[in-house]
């Protein structure tokens, strides 16, 4: 009469136990589709610049410039009126003329404090407070600084997805660079891509070489003999200018892309001119000159190109996690390779990950708990 009570009980028993194992083989599934989908997370996003991006160079109180500065874009200032310096500065190309305080500089105004709120709200990627930028090569994302940011040496952006990578930094306070630094880019990035968000002033070191479009709250100062392959905009200061290169919104144009309509195929004129077949003699014979023959490098590559001009080191060269050469510091750690092109997704890994322990967890219980069953 015992038996029945024990059949029943072990009855009950194997259906516990498949029940807790269905929820098992559940956790642990939900637990890796966690894991795997955690690099989901959305991208940096480039902002839009509005009425701002046709501008090269554009202040708020006034914008100043000494000496052959070159600015190739529209040239403004507004609330302010006052542009001095231009000439000997140019504009590129000669037909724009300065927008000191008129309508469209303020319009531009408005797309840059857009722009800059838009940077503002982007979440960050990294946060590098405390770190020179100099010697990193670094891949798509937000890196921020809670105080100021500085540059000492060579910068690399690695540009994992060519011409549409976006790199955006933010600092709480001023971005300072080096004399002689640069911003240099791999696998073909532009500075259209790259967007410094400055809370108060940046200035740049002499003689260097910088790339992307500062938004800066203050003011922007660029010293004697640098290049920026980018814009500098303003909200509520000065733009001082020193023997620059500006090369604005044409930085993003690709010198071996030229425009097809500018570059017509030549026509076949086989049928309409037959070839001449006379043998000339040598009283007939034009010595060749090479009028008919285009100028070698007549064109003029447009500023803002990805590769560093002759004499500025190369960039660093980056094999992988495990093998930074030239003593670049590669910011692809494990922590990184965690982190698309957007946020900060560590934690969400973590999780999932201490999920997905604790699903194999269950998973093993509930085999020891079905051997006990069978045994008992």
């Amino acid at each position: 009469m015992a038996v029945a009570p024990r059949k029943r009980a072990k009855a009950r028993g194997r259906s516990t136990v498949k029940k807790f194992r269905a929820g098992a083989v559940v956790f642990f599934l939900l637990a890796t589709m966690s894991l795997l989908t955690a690099g989901t997370a959305a991208a940096a996003t480039a902002p839009t610049l509005g009425d701002a991006a046709s501008f090269a160079v554009l202040g708020a109180s006034t914008v100043t410039n000494t000496g052959p500065t070159t600015v190739e874009g529209d040239l403004g200032v507004s609330p302010g009126t006052a542009i001095t310096g231009f000439p000997p500065g140019q504009q590129v190309p000669p037909t724009l003329l300065p927008h000191g305080g008129d309508v469209v500089a303020a319009d531009a105004q408005i797309g840059v404090t857009t722009a800059y709120n838009a940077l503002t709200a982007e979440p960050c990627t990294q946060n590098l407070t405390g770190q020179d930028l100099g010697g990193l090569t670094l891949v798509p994302g937000v890196y921020c600084f809670d105080s100021s940011a500085f540059l000492t040496g060579t910068l690399t952006l690695n540009a994992v997805d060519g011409a549409a990578s976006v790199f955006i930094f933010k600092t709480e306070s001023t971005l300072i660079t080096a004399s002689g630094s640069s911003v240099v880019f791999l696998n073909g990035g532009t500075c259209n891509g790259v967007f410094w968000r400055v809370g108060s002033s940046a200035t740049l070191g002499t003689d260097s070489l910088f790339e992307g479009n500062i938004l800066a709250l203050t003011s922007i100062t660029v010293t004697t003999g640098t290049t920026v392959n980018g814009r500098l905009l303003a909200r509520n200061g000065a733009v001082t200018l020193d023997s620059n290169t500006i090369s604005g919104p044409t930085c993003g144009i690709e010198a071996d892309d030229p425009d097809p309509d500018l570059d017509p195929e030549p026509e076949d004129d086989s049928d309409t001119n037959p070839p001449d077949t006379t043998t000339p003699t040598p009283d007939d014979t034009t010595p060749t000159d090479g009028s008919d023959t285009p100028p070698t490098g007549s064109g003029v590559p447009p500023t803002g190109s990805d590769t560093p001009p002759t004499g500025s080191g190369n960039p660093p060269v980056v094999g992988g996690p495990s093998n930074p050469s030239n003593g670049a510091k590669l910011i692809t750690t494990t922590h990184q390779q965690l982190v698309t092109t957007g946020v900060d997704i560590l934690p969400v890994g973590l999780s999932a990950l201490t999920a997905l322990l604790i699903g194999a967890g269950c998973l093993i219980e509930s085999r020891r708990r079905t051997k006990q069953a069978i045994k008992n």
